[in-house]
C-alpha cells in the first residue's frame, strides 16, 4: 500500500487527508526525518515537535498565497516536506542542496529567507502591511518558539503590531526550549500554562458537569468570573492583551484537530491574534524527547564518530581554568551554552556564567555594565550572532574602551548551515571601530594564550577561532602573555611571504611545503592580530620577498588583506607585489567546510596554486615590460 507521504506533493494534498491518513503522514514524516537528518545532520529536535503544527497550518491556509513566516527556520524541514520538497529532501545541507532553513529562492513557500532568531513576526507584520495597502485579503501567520521570545526584537514586532491593531496571527510554538532550556521572565511565565494542563482538564470536566445540574448556568456565570481572575493569575494572557492581541490558547501542539479548529478562529478575527501552542521538542523520537539538547542539531554519520578536541572544548578548558583564577571573570553566553562547551562549567559557577538567551544586544551591553564595575566580562558569542549587536559593540564598549572579551566561536567558513551562519564578516566590521584588538588564533595553544593575553588588555577584544576540529597539539599546562600586535615569523623565505591569519595559517604553512620542491621559497607568517598589525615585521618580510600572498577566512572587503594593503600604503612601500585570497562579494552557501574551503582556495592545495599562479604572473609581466622596454 502506498505510503500517504507519496501523495503529498503540494500543501493543496493535505487538505483532502481522513483523519486516520493525517496520523500516518504523521508517522512517516517523523520516520523519514530521523532517517534523514542522523545522515545528513541538521536540526532535528525541532522538526520533530512542529509535525503536527505544520500540517495544521497547511491544511488551514493556502500557501504561498497566505504567508507563513517561520522564525530561525529549525521547525521548518517539515515544511519543506509537504510543500513540493520531498523528493529533493536527502540533498538537505548538502552543497547545491536544500538549505536547512527557509530560503525565498528555493520555494515560493518559503515567505522569508532566515537563520537568525526573533525576526518572524516584524517581516510577518511587514507582510501584513503590503496586503492592507493593497486592499488584498490574504492571511499573514509568524510562527515563532519561545526561545525566539527571549529576543528583543521580537518585543519590538509585537509592540508595533499591537499598535495598528492590523490582521496577524502569531503562533508561539511553546516546548520550553531554544537549543538549551529557554531562560527568562517570560520562559517562567509560559512554563505555568505548560504545567497546568490538569487545570485545563478540570476546566472543562467542570464545565460539562454543571451544564447537566439544576442551577448550573448561574453556577456556571460564576466560575467564569472565578475562572477570568484565575487566568490573570495564572495564564500568560494579560501580557498579550496588554500588547494588543488576542490570545487563544493553550492548545495541544500534537492535535491537528485542536490545531486547527484554533487557527480557523484565528482566522476570523480581524485583529493581531496569538495561538499559543504546547509542543513537546524531539516528539515521536524517544532519544530526543529524553534529550532534546542533544538532538537539537545534529552532526552527519560521518561526523559522529570524531573525537579530536575542538576549539570550542579549548575554550571552555581554558575559560573554566581563568574562573579560578580570577574571581572578577563572568562568562555571558547567547543561548549558546552547548555550543560553547559551556555547559559543565555552569553547575560549577552558577553565579558567573550568564545565559541571557536570544539576546545579543543585550549580551554586549551588559557586559559594558559589567566592566564598569571592574568586572571582566567574556562575552562568547558566534560570529554571525555577534554582528547583530553591531552598534552595541560600537557605541556601549569600544567608545568608552571598556575592557570586554569577545569570544568569536564559529568565525570563517562553517558550513552545513550556509548563507545565514557563516562567520565571514566579523574581521571586516570589527576592524573599523577604534579602541578594539582583534586577534586569531592559529591553534589551541595559541588560544589559550591569547584569552590568558586578553585579562589584561584594558580594552575590548575579539578573539575569533573557528567551528572545527583542533589541531591535535597537546595542550601547554602553563599560559603566557603574547605581547598585543606581535606576529610570528614561522618559516623563513625569499622568494616570497605568506601571511596567514587564525584557521588560515596551519594551510599556509602546508602550502610552502608544497612549493618548496618546485623551487619556490616561501616565508610564512603567521600574523595573529588584524588589529593592530605587526608594522614592523610585515614590513620586514614585504622588503625581503617583494612578493606577498595574504590569506584569510574572511570577505576580502574590508579585511585582514586590505589592513595590510593600507599599511604598506601608509609606509609608502614600494615594488611589492600583493595578492589577497579570501571570499568574494558573495554570499557563501551551505556545504561541507573542507569542500568550500577548498572551492575559494584556502586550503593548503589551493593556496599553493595560487601562489605559483601569482609568481608565474609577475613574471610574464616582467617579460613583457622587458621586451616593450627593448623595443
Amino acid at each position: 500500500m502506498p505510503k500517504v507521504l507519496e501523495r503529498v506533493n503540494c500543501p493543496d494534498d493535505v487538505k483532502w487527508l481522513s483523519r486516520g491518513e493525517l496520523g500516518e503522514l504523521c508517522s512517516e514524516l517523523r520516520e523519514l526525518l530521523v532517517s534523514r537528518v542522523t545522515e545528513n545532520g541538521g536540526h532535528l529536535a525541532s522538526s520533530l515537535g512542529a509535525v503536527e503544527l505544520t500540517i495544521a497550518l497547511h491544511r488551514v491556509f493556502d500557501s504561498p498565497r497566505d504567508k507563513i513566516v517561520w522564525d530561525v527556520g529549525h521547525q521548518s524541514y517539515v515544511h519543506k516536506l509537504l510543500t513540493g520538497r520531498r523528493e529533493q529532501f536527502s540533498s538537505l545541507r548538502q552543497y547545491q542542496g536544500l538549505s536547512g532553513f527557509p530560503d525565498r529562492n528555493e520555494s515560493p513557500h518559503d515567505a522569508f529567507t532566515t537563520g537568525h532568531g526573533g525576526t518572524s513576526i516584524s517581516a510577518a507584520l511587514g507582510m501584513a502591511l503590503t496586503r492592507d495597502l493593497a486592499r488584498s485579503d490574504n492571511h499573514v501567520v509568524a510562527v515563532i518558539g519561545d526561545g525566539c521570545l527571549t529576543c528583543g526584537m521580537a518585543y519590538e514586532g509585537l509592540n508595533h503590531a499591537g499598535h495598528l491593531n492590523t490582521r496577524l496571527i502569531v503562533v508561539l510554538n511553546d516546548n520550553g526550549m531554544s537549543i538549551s532550556p529557554t531562560v527568562g521572565a517570560v520562559a517562567r511565565r509560559l512554563n505555568v500554562v505548560r504545567t497546568t494542563r490538569p487545570y485545563v482538564q478540570a476546566k472543562e470536566q467542570t464545565r460539562r458537569l454543571l451544564s447537566i445540574l439544576p442551577g448550573g448556568k448561574r453556577l456556571r456565570w460564576a466560575l467564569h468570573r472565578l475562572k477570568e481572575g484565575a487566568k490573570a493569575v495564572f495564564m500568560p494572557t494579560m501580557m498579550w492583551e496588554q500588547l494588543g492581541f488576542t490570545y487563544l490558547g493553550p492548545i495541544d501542539g500534537h492535535n491537528v484537530a485542536e490545531l486547527e479548529k484554533a487557527l480557523v478562529r484565528a482566522k476570523n478575527y480581524h485583529k493581531p491574534v496569538i495561538v499559543h501552542v504546547l509542543t513537546i521538542k524531539g516528539k515521536g523520537y524517544k532519544p530526543a524527547e529524553d534529550n532534546p539538547t542533544r538532538f537539537h542539531g545534529v552532526s552527519p554519520k560521518s561526523e559522529s564518530s570524531v573525537t579530536t578536541r575542538t576549539y570550542s572544548q579549548t575554550f571552555a578548558k581554558t575559560v573554566r581554568g581563568l574562573l579560578m583564577d580570577n574571581p572578577r571573570l563572568v562568562v555571558i553566553s547567547a543561548a549558546m551554552i552547548e555550543g560553547n562547551s559551556l555547559s559543565p562549567l555552569v553547575k560549577e559557577f552558577p553565579h558567573r556564567i550568564y545565559d541571557v538567551g536570544i539576546s545579543e544586544q543585550h549580551a554586549v551591553t551588559l557586559a559594558a555594565g559589567l566592566a564598569t564595575q571592574g568586572f571582566i566580562p567574556v562575552v562568547a558569542i558566534y560570529s554571525t550572532f555577534l554582528q547583530r549587536a553591531f552598534d552595541q559593540i560600537l557605541h556601549d564598549v569600544c567608545l568608552p574602551d571598556l575592557p570586554v572579551i569577545f569570544a568569536m566561536d564559529r568565525s570563517g567558513i562553517v558550513g552545513d548551515d550556509g548563507r545565514t551562519h557563516q562567520g565571514l564578516f566579523d574581521l571586516s566590521y570589527l576592524s573599523l571601530m577604534p579602541n578594539i584588538i582583534i586577534c586569531a588564533p592559529k591553534d589551541e595553544n595559541e588560544l589559550q594564550d591569547l584569552l590568558y593575553t586578553s585579562l589584561n588588555t584594558e580594552h575590548p577584544i575579539a578573539i575569533r577561532y573557528p567551528r572545527a576540529q583542533g589541531t591535535s597539539v597537546p595542550l601547554a599546562t602553563e599560559l603566557h602573555q603574547i605581547p598585543i600586535g606581535r606576529a610570528e615569523m614561522i618559516r623563513q623565505g625569499r622568494d616570497m611571504t605568506i601571511i596567514g591569519i587564525g584557521s588560515t595559517v596551519m594551510p599556509c604553512l602546508e602550502a610552502a611545503e608544497h612549493l618548496a620542491p618546485r623551487g619556490i621559497d616561501a616565508l610564512v607568517v603567521n600574523a595573529r592580530f588584524a588589529k593592530p598589525l605587526d608594522t614592523e615585521l610585515i614590513l620586514d618580510a614585504a622588503n625581503r620577498t617583494k612578493n606577498m600572498v595574504i590569506v584569510e577566512e574572511n570577505v576580502l572587503s574590508g579585511g585582514f588583506g586590505a589592513a595590510v594593503l593600507e599599511l604598506l600604503e601608509k609606509a609608502g612601500a614600494s615594488g611589492i607585489k600583493v595578492k589577497r585570497l579570501g571570499i568574494p562579494d558573495e554570499f557563501v552557501t551551505h556545504g561541507k567546510q573542507d569542500f568550500l574551503r577548498s572551492l575559494y582556495h584556502l586550503d593548503a592545495e589551493g593556496i599553493a596554486r595560487e601562489c605559483i599562479d601569482f609568481l608565474a604572473q609577475i613574471r610574464r609581466k616582467a617579460q613583457t615590460e622587458f621586451h616593450s622596454k627593448s623595443l
